[in-house]
């Protein structure tokens, strides 16, 4: 299973950063691409389709033959995306292709918990802000959690499940007395 993610993962990863990059003109590209992906990724899996990608015929041939069949399911990109897997023999891997796009949809829809620690209370604007920074950072949306904590001096620390991001004074205080060995 891993051989086959291991072969899936790039054209899965291709299909979706084309899909977000389509979904600022059109809304709808990525259920686009899940939908061009799973009727083509069902038609590979038939049986009798398993034995004509196995077997002898130019890639060529197999790609319009499987594009024939998926007919009006697939644009001009999902067609080319069946030709450049077929030049490479990899269209028995589309079901685990059309896994992983799943996957990478899930994982770009999930929602960032951050949580914001703040010396004064944060202003819509600042909040705005740092929502915009973590959003490009963590390239999924952001949900601030913001506290306040008055023994920081100045400045914020910034938590998510990845990392910390620690712009309190207290924190650069605390790195300059390690730097100077207090």
């Amino acid at each position: 299973m891993s051989e086959l993610t291991t072969i899936a993962r790039p054209y899965a990863k291709a299909a979706f950063d084309f899909s977000i990059e389509q979904q600022a003109q059109n809304k709808s590209a990525v259920e686009k691409w899940a939908e061009m992906l799973n009727f083509a990724s069902q038609v590979v899996e038939n049986k009798e389709m398993q034995g004509f990608l196995t077997g002898d015929l130019s890639a060529s041939k197999v790609a319009d033959t499987v594009i024939s069949i998926c007919g009006d399911q697939l644009d001009q990109y999902g067609q080319n995306l069946i030709r450049l897997m077929a030049e490479n023999k990899r269209l028995t891997v589309l079901p685990a292709v059309f896994a992983l796009f799943q996957h990478y949809v899930s994982e770009h829809q999930a929602i960032a918990d951050v949580e914001v620690i703040s010396a004064q209370p944060l202003s819509a604007e600042q909040q705005a802000k740092i929502a915009a920074a973590m959003e490009k950072k963590l390239a999924r949306k952001v949900k601030l959690n913001c506290s306040v904590d008055n023994a920081l001096i100045a400045g914020v620390i910034i938590r998510t499940d990845d990392f910390v991001i620690d712009g309190s004074s207290r924190g650069q205080l605390a790195r300059l007395a390690n730097e100077l060995q207090l």
